[in-house]
């Protein structure tokens, strides 16, 4: 466990006023962003088509409609958008539904929040069928909420996810701290109003001077996120 405390932080972890911690699901929670990209390497190959690294950097953490469509139009594959977010879709369901292996300190992190009774909420691009598949592995009673990508207007980068959990359980989003995997779940949380750290699993996330970047969530406990959170007047 880390002893040091963000630079960002005005208050102890005594005093701190944080109301709420919500946490990105694939890639962060649960290792399965590997899953993603075996998924689609393996419809574009049956589709007579390479995808390579420089395509994972661009869909990893996107909302599925960008993806296929990005995907599509990188390769020139003979399929519609909606027909291959659905069958991507189907793939990784199925790939899901028998469990999904944690990231390293995910376990003693809910644990800990539990504990000390601080509301935790997922907040995923993914849609229902598959948060609710991934939270038997980590334990649905965990979390007082989840925040699925079909059942928001709009979602990630759009601030509407954090905004909609943050609202679901009374708190003020400035109060919630964030963790994130990806650029495009950070550039949500931030427009919400969130305090975010980023614990990069594809693609490197810049450090500024109001974003904390960690290399594992094993550097993160509750003091960590109650320091996070700037006192409100």
């Amino acid at each position: 466990m880390t002893s040091s405390t963000p630079a960002l932080a005005t208050r102890t972890a005594e005093g701190s006023a944080l109301q709420a911690v919500l946490l990105d699901l694939d890639g962060t929670l649960v290792d399965t962003e590997g899953f993603w990209w075996e998924v689609e390497c393996e419809v574009f190959a049956e589709l007579g088509h390479v995808l390579t690294e420089p395509h994972r950097q661009v869909v990893v953490g996107g909302p599925m409609s960008r993806s296929a469509a990005y995907l599509i139009e990188v390769t020139g594959a003979d399929i519609s958008v909606p027909e291959l977010s659905e069958e991507l879709k189907a793939r990784f369901t199925a790939r899901v539904e028998g469990g999904v292996p944690l990231m390293p300190g995910v376990r003693r992190l809910l644990t800990e929040l539990a504990a000390h009774r601080v509301p935790a909420a997922v907040v995923s691009a993914s849609h229902r069928v598959n948060i609710d598949c991934m939270l038997r592995s980590l334990g649905p009673e965990n979390f007082a909420l989840s925040v699925a990508g079909d059942e928001v207007g709009h979602t990630k980068p759009h601030p509407e996810p954090y905004l909609t959990a943050a609202r679901r359980l009374g708190a003020d989003p400035a109060r919630c701290a964030v963790i994130e995997d990806t650029a495009t779940g950070v550039a949500s949380a931030e427009a919400a109003g969130c305090r975010v750290v980023a614990v990069p699993s594809v693609a490197p996330i810049e450090r500024t001077p109001e974003r904390l970047v960690v290399d594992s969530i094993e550097e993160i406990d509750l003091g960590f996120l109650r320091s996070m959170i700037a006192v409100v007047s």
